[in-house]
């Protein structure tokens, strides 16, 4: 029977991860299968891949066909030129330990392009940030300039508005002080019969005290009349 190596889908809705397994072609994707060699996750960049390698090359070495994205992922594992160097041996056109050998320097090859992606990866997010961080800084700053702005004008504001209102009440003070100067010129006359008054009121008592004198001189003239009488009692 035909075996392919192929991907089975796991995982939640929109966070997909896959099984990678050995499985007869007339399956259902996500049915029975053979064997499970590995996982690939797509949601982390770079995708994560874990295979056991031995198996991988075991299968494909037995025929196993790699669908188009298990071929990409055994080759980025490097599984493929294994097997391409396997079967140069296998002719005679190299030797085993030439295949070694060149399988690890292409390996080493492989590993340094590959730290060396995740390491651009890595300074072009921090990048990212450090840029998303400058221009929420720049935007703090520009709103802070402009408070302080909004604040200085504002203060301005209120300061000529109580200038304003100092003057405008020295205007309201002198205002109020010249009407209460008129009332008292309109008033003043009014004052006047109020003294003559007084002084009729002082006056007429004196008048009642001089009247009262002659009560006074009345009263007298009985004493008067008593040494009268005694003079005329002694003389009779």
């Amino acid at each position: 029977m035909p075996v392919k190596i192929r991907l089975a889908r796991r995982g939640r809705k929109k966070q997909a991860m896959y099984d990678v397994v050995v499985a007869d072609s007339r399956a259902p994707r996500d049915g029975r299968f053979i064997e499970k060699i590995g996982t690939y996750n797509p949601n982390t960049d770079p995708a994560s891949i874990k295979l056991d390698n031995d198996k991988a090359f075991d299968w494909v070495m037995k025929g196993a066909q790699p669908t188009d994205t298990v071929r990409a992922m055994l080759s980025y594992r490097g599984i493929m030129m294994k097997k391409h160097l396997q079967v140069g041996v296998n002719k005679g056109a190299i030797t085993q330990e030439e295949a070694d050998k060149k399988l690890e320097t292409w390996m080493k090859d492989k590993e340094s392009k590959i730290q060396g992606k995740v390491e651009k990866l890595a300074k072009v997010k921090a990048d990212k940030k450090k840029a998303a961080l400058e221009a929420e800084k720049k935007v703090s700053d520009a709103r802070a300039e402009e408070l302080k702005k909004r604040a200085q004008e504002a203060e301005a504001a209120l300061v000529e508005e109580i200038k304003e209102g100092g003057a405008e009440g020295d205007e309201d003070v002198a205002e109020d002080a010249a009407e209460v100067e008129e009332a008292q010129a309109t008033e003043a006359p009014k004052e006047e019969p109020k003294a003559e008054v007084k002084e009729e009121a002082k006056e007429e008592p004196k008048a009642e005290a001089k009247e009262e004198a002659p009560a006074e001189e009345a009263k007298e003239e009985p004493k008067a009349d008593a040494s009268e009488k005694e003079d005329d009692k002694k003389e009779g």
